[in-house]
């Protein structure tokens, strides 16, 4: 056999001196054949010619996940926290990414069924779809606003558009209609793209639409930064959060991204026209009806919001209530609208660098670079009172559209920077401000913000210090306090918006008669919660167990009017005798017909229900006056730096040159040490014993061992010294 094949590769290379592949000339001349041949080197040559392969299909989606889109956002969150400065000019590269797609769809569908969809859920057809639609936004073939023709559908949308009617064509073209599930989409992707970007780059002094900085930041923010300042200034710019010329939000964009695909996407969802119109009144009173159907929930759909956190909605504050949406952006407008005020936010620190002018006769910001604490480190709020040969200092911060402004000085500074701030509006903005827009208010006179009212207090402490000599003086000082404190009056009003009280000077308690036909346990554990909600809404308030209790008691009453309507009690004092205080006990109890409720309760036959909580004063929680630490950052920031920190071979460089100049042991460098030791004891007493012609193989006899033992000793010693 083996000299079949020898005579076979013979007359293949007589007839042919070149062999070539598919891979180019493998050979240009080739020696006579010795009679050795035996077929094996053509074998070879037969082995390494390299077998046609298909290319990947790039229409095929699994072929484009080659990573999972959460490694994928989180190294573009390290690059851009790496080089925060950088013009970014390559944000096509991650568009093309279909992982960071597959991970917008799976945020949309959370969002529009109520569920997390696993990567391997989604279905081959879904992936297509979606792979077109990527397609289509990289070709620009891609149009925001569709109402008739998709890439990609809702899992949940199964309407055949083809078959509708015109009147039905016609109502979807003319009427205001959700946005569409692929606009969904494409808003999410540039969202992950464009977010990295500007945290990095965005100021420290804005808190709102930002991830891990909220309206309880702001609070704490206000309590440790704020103190001290006479004069504050209060500005609403929330007219921004309606709009902007399209000039001027793509100029923003342009000072830092240089990706034509990207700006043009987000300029063409700006200019296109939202379709909005309004259902005539004739109209809606034809569809009401007096007695309304309840609908059943479909299996994919997700349930509504709660009543309790409906409820919490209402008690948003004014700088919270409004959220922009400009265009078809989306979930892009407030990213938008912060990349706009961030110019601001810019001015603003350079003019309280400008600003800051330090005393040496002060006790706090003494320093020339004004990082040093101010006041007493053991209460942070408390800081002397002003006077002409005081510091002068400014700080600002921004929530939204909304900004407060604290100085410390005379009031013709604060008449000043409004004046300046008026006019950086007007030209960067197009925004005509006046000065009722941007009041100036003492600090006496108490400050909204966020519905807390930031006021003085005068206090008088005693300041116990040792002279010379040892002995120990005590004095009266005298100092100012800042306060931060739930407004009470902002809270009976969002309550009457609600429905819950009539009244202002005795707020009168209003049934709730939206819990009607709930039962007592659902209607209370839903007032639990949202009083649980209003307990961590107002945790760093002063007075938060008294506004809580406040609150507790327009519930209690409110359920106590609904009790007495439902079950026919007449009075709110019947239904505090059967229900207890806390409205525990069940109301709708007979006797003589039943068991008793607690025999019920204990077979299971009856359904707990839990007592309204914060019935009284001393079971709500005490304010939360943690300080804030200086150059505070969240923690998602600083996870980043760190990790960035890190991966520097310079830090670790560092870090062993310190060890070095100190003379210290590393606990990795230690450890190999012994058992670096070890291992050479252990073989040195493995060849002793084989040379002294014992056969046991890893016994040690007691000896070697303590040998052994007082060498880790000195090495422990000399590692400690």
């Amino acid at each position: 056999m083996h000299r079949g094949v020898s005579i076979f590769a013979h007359r293949i290379f007589a007839s042919s001196s070149v062999v070539r592949t598919s891979s180019g000339f493998l050979f240009s001349e080739l020696n006579p054949l010795k009679s050795s041949f035996h077929g094996f080197p053509l074998c070879r040559v037969f082995s390494f010619m390299p077998a046609h392969r298909r290319a990947p299909d790039p229409d095929d989606p699994s072929n484009l996940l080659k990573e999972d889109g959460i490694s994928v956002c989180s190294q573009m969150w390290i690059e851009n926290f790496r080089e925060p400065d950088r013009i970014v000019s390559n944000l096509t590269t991650y568009l093309r990414r279909f992982e960071l797609w597959v991970l917008a769809y799976q945020k949309v569908c959370t969002d529009e069924m109520g569920a997390y969809m696993p990567r391997n859920a989604i279905q081959r057809s879904a992936l297509e779809d979606l792979l077109a639609l990527r397609n289509a936004v990289l070709d620009s073939r891609f149009k925001w606003g569709a109402r008739l023709e998709f890439f990609i559908k809702s899992p949940k949308d199964k309407t055949d558009y083809g078959a509708l009617s015109k009147r039905k064509i016609k109502a979807i073209l003319t009427t205001t209609q959700p946005a569409a599930f692929q606009d969904k989409i494409v808003q999410e992707v540039l969202f992950m793209i464009l977010e990295p970007i500007y945290e990095a780059r965005f100021s420290s002094k804005s808190y709102a639409f930002r991830p891990g900085r909220n309206a309880h930041t702001v609070l704490r923010v206000i309590r440790r930064h704020f103190a001290g300042y006479l004069w504050y200034v209060k500005g609403d710019l929330s007219t921004i959060l309606d709009g902007m010329k399209v000039g001027a939000v793509i100029n923003a964009l342009m000072r830092d991204i240089r990706d034509k695909k990207v700006i043009d996407l987000i300029k063409s969802a700006l200019v296109t026209p939202v379709i909005t119109s309004k259902i005539d009144e004739g109209e809606k009173k034809k569809k009401k009806r007096k007695y309304q159907k309840k609908r059943v929930l479909a299996d994919d759909e997700p349930k509504p919001d709660p009543y309790w956190l409906e409820t919490f909605f209402g008690f948003a504050p004014e700088e919270a209530v409004k959220n922009p949406s400009w265009g078809h952006c989306g979930i892009l407008s407030p990213l938008l609208a912060n990349i706009c005020l961030d110019e601001l936010d810019r001015w603003m620190e350079g003019k309280i660098k400008d600003f800051y002018s330090p005393s040496k006769s002060d006790v706090i910001w003494n320093s020339p670079e004004g990082e040093a604490d101010q006041g007493n480190t053991s209460w942070p709020e408390f800081v002397p009172t002003s006077g002409p040969d005081k510091t002068r200092k400014m700080d600002y911060i921004r929530y939204g559209g909304h900004i407060l402004i604290g100085i410390r000085g005379p009031r013709a500074d604060a008449a000043t920077l409004r004046k300046q701030l008026i006019e950086f509006c007007d030209e960067k903005y197009m925004l005509k401000l006046d000065s009722e827009c941007l009041p100036i208010e003492h600090i006496t006179k108490g400050i909204m913000f966020l519905d807390h009212v930031l006021c003085r207090r005068v206090v008088y402490p005693t300041l116990r210090y040792t002279a010379s000599g040892g002995k120990i003086i005590s004095e009266k000082g005298v100092g100012t306090l800042l306060s931060v404190t739930a407004s009470l009056k902002q809270c009976i009003k969002q309550f009457r918006k609600l429905n819950f009280l009539k009244g202002d000077r005795d707020p009168d308690p209003q049934p709730c008669f939206r819990m009607f036909h709930a039962t007592q346990a659902h209607t209370n554990s839903q007032m639990n919660k949202f009083l649980l909600t209003i307990v961590e809404w107002y945790k760093y308030a002063d007075n938060r167990r008294k506004v809580v209790n406040f609150c507790s008691y327009i519930l209690r009453g409110s359920l106590a009017k609904l009790y007495a309507a439902k079950y026919k009690l007449r009075s709110r004092a019947k239904v505090y005798k059967i229900g207890a205080r806390n409205l525990s006990r069940p109301l709708k109890e007979k006797k003589g017909q039943s068991p008793e409720y607690h025999n019920l309760l204990r077979m299971g036959l009856a359904e707990s229900i839990d007592g309204l909580k914060f019935t009284r004063m001393s079971l709500v929680p005490e304010t939360d006056y943690t300080p804030l630490p200086n150059n505070w950052r969240p923690d998602h920031e600083k996870a980043l730096l760190e990790f960035i920190m890190l991966e520097d071979p310079r830090t670790l460089e560092e870090q062993r040159s310190c060890i070095r100049e100190l003379g210290l042991v590393s606990p990795q460098d230690y450890i190999s040490m012994l058992v670096w030791n070890y291992k050479r004891n252990a073989t040195m007493d493995q060849m002793s014993l084989m040379n002294s012609g014992d056969h046991r193989i890893l016994g040690l006899n007691l000896d070697s061992h303590d040998s052994k033992s007082k060498e880790l000793e000195e090495h422990d010693q000399a590692a400690e010294v």
